[in-house]
């Protein structure tokens, strides 16, 4: 691939895509909202475009419709990190999983949806790592943690606050 095509397909920073994945249900996921801002398209679009393609995203793994109370927790949430869109919605948002992310490239066909659909698997993929890496960190610091007396205690209760995974994770 040449520098100018790797150029194009970072087309949106990796941290704009890093502030748009939540924690829900035990998955990291995407709204629709969102997603359909990255692709470029509206959101009645995106989720048209997946009603009609509806086996391609069969359970939860791929894609699932927020109830009132996680719609109510994560629009305050999103409001205060500035990506909540002003005007109302008729519905409850869908959110996509990475599953239902990598799907939705076969379902909006255009060159744009390929490129963002790239840069946010590498963002999930770049998220799954920085957990597993902090998971391990904190594994090794509970091994030292046992060797040692309590007087380092304070020492690794404030390392293990640093360690806390993120909302996303």
């Amino acid at each position: 691939m040449t520098t100018k095509n790797k150029q194009n397909l970072a087309i949106i920073p990796n941290e704009r895509i890093t502030e748009k994945i939540f924690f829900i249900r035990g998955k990291k996921v995407m709204f629709d909202d969102d997603l359909a801002e990255l692709y470029g398209v509206e959101t009645k679009t995106l989720n048209r475009a997946v009603k009609r393609n509806n086996e391609r995203f069969p359970d939860e793994d791929f894609i699932f419709q927020l109830t009132k109370r996680e719609f109510e927790n994560f629009e305050s949430l999103r409001y205060q990190i500035g990506t909540s869109k002003k005007g109302g919605r008729r519905y409850f948002p869908f959110v996509f999983t990475e599953q239902g992310v990598a799907m939705l490239s076969s379902v909006l066909n255009s060159k744009r949806a390929i490129q963002v659909n790239i840069q946010i698997i590498k963002t999930f993929t770049r998220l799954r790592k920085l957990v597993a890496s902090n998971k391990e960190l904190r594994e090794k610091i509970e091994t030292l943690e046992k060797k040692y007396d309590s007087r380092f205690k304070i020492v690794f209760d404030t390392i293990k606050q640093l360690l806390v995974e993120p909302a996303f994770a």
